[in-house]
């Protein structure tokens, strides 16, 4: 008998196919490329690379006129031997604003465009590295200044006006909504209180079956990024909103074949996706916090913050949320916002 694929192999496979899609487009020699990343990246990071690829070849394609005549795929490694660092910053002004099929219009921001010339610099390095490529002219360009910008999240009180908000939606509602929400309620609440008590990410939240749940000692079995396992614990909260989603309105739900196992249903009686958890998150925060643009990463931002002040952990904070830097959980978590917080009982206003 055939295994059963989970949800993350079923994916894997998924984006495998739109990687090899995405590759077809471009020069046959960047396959090279991408089976040498393979042993150091994820497919969905591949995936990104190709997107970020096929932009520059565009480029070349559009705004080079020795290139004008020739399709992405015939562009050769002689062609991009020619490249030079001022073509390299003329694409970085290019990544600004540009036009993609014609009408759609496309903007960067200055993290989008780094992203991108991160991948170049990636790309070109490889072929210099094989002696395919005199230079890496992409080195020659300086990356654009990206300002930081404070971590939204959620305070305290804003988690549980949030939470009973959710509870108590329907009474606010009549007719279809009313019908709607009532059908979803448990199962909403059950996403968010996970989310805002695990920190996992919205892709680990969908990408969970039944059986990863332990409720004996409130365990959570879930992929993250790169295909690791790991085991996560849940509190009181978590569990109670869980086991009254899964005995009342999951088990009601007759699924479709290969949807079975998952813990969250969509209405269609599937696996809920990224797309509808990014949605019903938005839709519930916009009614209730609309001062704060919310999304599930500012759900698991709201959990790591929390967790930091509660613990000061700054280790413990990285190994729950699956950082595998340190310092990028320092960066978000234990930077100035520490210091802003001694600044403000620092400064004595009047003697006591």
């Amino acid at each position: 008998m055939e295994k059963k694929q989970s949800y993350h192999e079923s994916k894997n496979i998924d984006n495998t196919v739109k990687l090899r899609v995405l590759i077809k487009d471009l020069p046959p020699y960047v396959k090279d490329y991408f089976r040498a990343k393979e042993a150091t990246t994820s497919v969905r990071t591949r995936i990104s690379y190709a997107y970020d690829l096929r932009v520059f070849f565009h480029f070349l394609q559009k705004q080079n006129p020795s290139l004008g005549d020739k399709d992405v795929i015939a562009i050769t490694l002689s062609d991009l031997n020619n490249i030079t660092s001022s073509d390299i910053e003329e694409y970085q002004e290019y990544l600004k604003y540009y036009h993609v099929d014609g009408d759609i219009h496309q903007k960067n921001s200055a993290a989008a465009i780094a992203r991108k010339i991160s991948s170049l610099r990636s790309f070109l390095d490889y072929y210099h590295k094989k002696q395919q490529l005199d230079s890496n002219p992409a080195l020659l360009v300086d990356m654009p200044k990206i300002h930081e910008k404070a971590i939204i999240h959620l305070e305290p009180d804003e988690i549980a006006i949030l939470l009973d908000s959710i509870e108590s939606y329907g009474d606010t509602l009549s007719g279809h909504k009313k019908a709607y929400y009532e059908k979803t309620k448990t199962r909403d609440l059950a996403i968010v209180t996970l989310l805002l008590g695990t920190g996992i990410r919205v892709s680990e939240c969908v990408g969970l079956d039944l059986h990863d749940l332990n409720f004996n000692d409130n365990s959570l079995r879930v992929v993250r990024k790169g295909g690791n396992e790991e085991i996560l614990f849940f509190g009181r909260e978590v569990e109670i909103a869980l086991r009254k989603y899964i005995t009342g309105a999951r088990a009601e739900v007759k699924a479709l074949a290969g949807h079975k196992d998952a813990l969250f249903y969509s209405l269609q009686k599937k696996r809920l996706g990224i797309d509808a958890t990014e949605d019903l998150v938005k839709k519930y925060a916009i009614e209730f916090i609309p001062q704060k643009k919310i999304t599930p990463h500012k759900l698991r931002s709201s959990y790591g913050t929390a967790l930091y002040h509660e613990t000061g952990d700054i280790y413990l904070v990285a190994d729950v949320l699956g950082h595998k830097d340190i310092n990028t959980t320092r960066k978000h978590y234990a930077s100035m916002d520490e210091r802003r917080r001694m600044a403000a009982s620092a400064v004595k206003l009047r003697e006591s």
